[in-house]
């Protein structure tokens, strides 16, 4: 059973409303991130944030302001928004009041809930492969797989290569064990060619 969008989803996604413009959505990034969740139809997309931003909530607030500043392109300073635990909090509570709208939420099943602990060994072992990371993202990444799970830690690792600056690059092998463990983890077709780019680059 594969998962219930081809697409990148969960917390992720959230990272990913940061970008040059996102001051254009919203007066506070608490505002962008609650107009986001009233326009997505499935409740399963705001199921997938809330249920990555509690098991984000097991890392130490340096640590999440690490991986969400890593995985925008232009977060908002944190003493604008309370610091990484906060804002991790902040997110799961807008999800609690988006899903507080519709009256039968059914929870994730399946595919859905796949934590990817099989896949921790690999997963560490392409955060360390990924070089033109900075040692402070990888450490908090392998933090991630650790102490949350290896699946929200690889979809952020995606994320964040996206992010990164100084044109990165992927050597062909190592996009196919990105694309190897996103089979193992039933993502959908668009997960993993999110960074296909960087390969082609080469």
């Amino acid at each position: 059973m594969p998962r219930f969008t081809e697409f990148d989803f969960g917390v992720s996604t959230v990272m990913g409303l940061f970008h040059q413009d996102w001051i254009y959505d919203g007066d506070t990034a608490a505002d962008v991130v609650a107009k986001q969740l009233s326009a997505l139809v499935d409740d399963e997309e705001v199921l997938a944030i809330r249920r990555d931003a509690r098991t984000l909530g097991n890392l130490p607030s340096p640590t999440l302001e690490v991986l969400w500043e890593a995985g925008s392109q232009y977060f908002p300073a944190f003493e604008r928004v309370g610091g990484g635990a906060e804002w991790t909090r902040t997110v799961v509570a807008l999800c609690d009041a988006r899903l507080s709208e519709s009256s039968d939420v059914p929870p994730l099943a399946g595919a859905d809930v796949e934590d990817g602990v099989d896949c921790l060994d690999a997963v560490v072992a392409e955060i360390e492969a990924t070089q033109f990371l900075e040692a402070e993202v990888r450490a908090a990444l392998t933090d991630c797989a650790n102490r949350c799970t290896p699946e929200v830690a690889f979809r952020v690792l995606l994320r964040v290569m996206r992010c990164a600056s100084d044109h990165p690059t992927l050597s062909p092998e190592q996009y196919t064990r990105l694309e190897a463990i996103g089979a193992d983890l039933r993502y959908g077709e668009f997960v993993v060619d999110s960074v296909r780019y960087l390969a082609e680059q080469q």
